[in-house]
């Protein structure tokens, strides 16, 4: 299975015909899409006891995503409001303050040896916020030490939230050096490195150890680096966009799966990926990019099933 660790919460979304609160969260979002890919996923999550809370537990429990790791909290939960603009864009406020997701302590967080994990995903606020990441930074840590699984990060920033930008250059510095797998955003990028190139982070992630880097651009499709050295790029697949909430992390979803499929995932875990070939790589990227496409097209995170892509991945005969 996958472990996905981080935040759980409500997306209040705001449109011009009201509002609505749904379930949200990257790495909830991500564990949803990796269970509607029919992988087998764990959420390692603090989850409150609010009105709230047991709407994010019936969701994650409909989508069939394993909660036996999950904490229920007495703090309450986090709270994204997303603005949409016309053309389906959103923008995000937060409320969260003294939240759930925030106060992991070490001895909340399990032993990942001995368990049936291949991988282990977190990133956005979760690496971020304190007290929890630090927490959440010694369990990165430990898995990289023993290198029995792969350990995955989405960088997901959030400058509205965590503004110091040398402090966050600090702590991804710090944080992409436990990983195999980083994920980012073209935005992400521009606001972390104003004045430096997405090839140019990109090799320094490789050369602190990262075997495999991601650039999602949006409209523009993405680029990965593989083990090797070499770059794959991947054009967007083209869809009628409704909104763009949870389009990010349906396209880590589907990147994972897609590694899983290919037996990538696991111990030993650079070699691997390095195992991967150059047409795997692409059949990687098609599979992350046509989820995220199925996602756009579609209102709120709300991740396309296997069999969905299966249907837009195959040729039309």
């Amino acid at each position: 299975m996958i472990v996905v660790a981080g935040e759980a919460l409500i997306d209040l979304v705001v449109t011009a015909e009201g509002q609505r609160a749904v379930p949200g969260g990257s790495p909830a979002n991500v564990a949803v899409t990796l269970a509607r890919l029919d992988q087998p996923v764990r959420l390692l999550a603090r989850l409150a006891t609010d009105d709230y809370g047991r709407q994010l537990v019936e969701h994650l429990s409909a989508n069939r995503v394993d909660l036996e790791w999950a904490v229920r909290a007495q703090e309450p939960t986090s709270v994204a409001v997303a603005t949409l603009n016309a053309g389906g864009q959103a923008s995000y406020e937060f409320r969260l303050a003294g939240a759930a997701d925030w106060q992991w302590t070490p001895q909340e967080l399990p032993e990942l040896a001995g368990s049936p994990a291949i991988a282990l995903h977190t990133g956005s606020l979760a690496l971020a916020l304190a007290p929890g990441a630090e927490a959440l930074e010694g369990l990165l840590a430990r898995e990289r030490r023993r290198d029995g699984l792969t350990v995955s990060i989405d960088l997901n920033l959030r400058p509205s939230i965590v503004t110091d930008r040398a402090g966050e250059q600090e702590r991804v510095r710090r944080q992409i050096r436990l990983a195999h797998l980083v994920k980012a955003s073209d935005e992400d990028l521009a606001w972390l490195y104003p004045d430096r190139s997405v090839a140019d982070v990109m090799t320094e992630w490789r050369a602190a150890g990262v075997s495999c880097a991601v650039v999602t651009r949006g409209g523009e499709g993405a680029w990965l680096l593989a083990p090797d050295g070499s770059l794959h790029e991947e054009p967007a697949v083209r869809t009628t966009v409704v909104d763009t909430v949870g389009a990010g992390d349906s396209f880590t979803g589907g990147l994972l799966a897609a590694l899983a499929d290919l037996d990538a995932l696991g111990d030993r875990p650079a070699d691997r990926l390095a195992a991967v070939t150059p047409q795997q790589w692409g059949t990687v990227l098609r599979q992350a990019a046509t989820v995220a496409a199925l996602t756009c097209g579609r209102r709120g995170a709300d991740p396309p099933r296997r069999s969905e892509v299966a249907a837009r991945l195959t040729p039309a005969s």
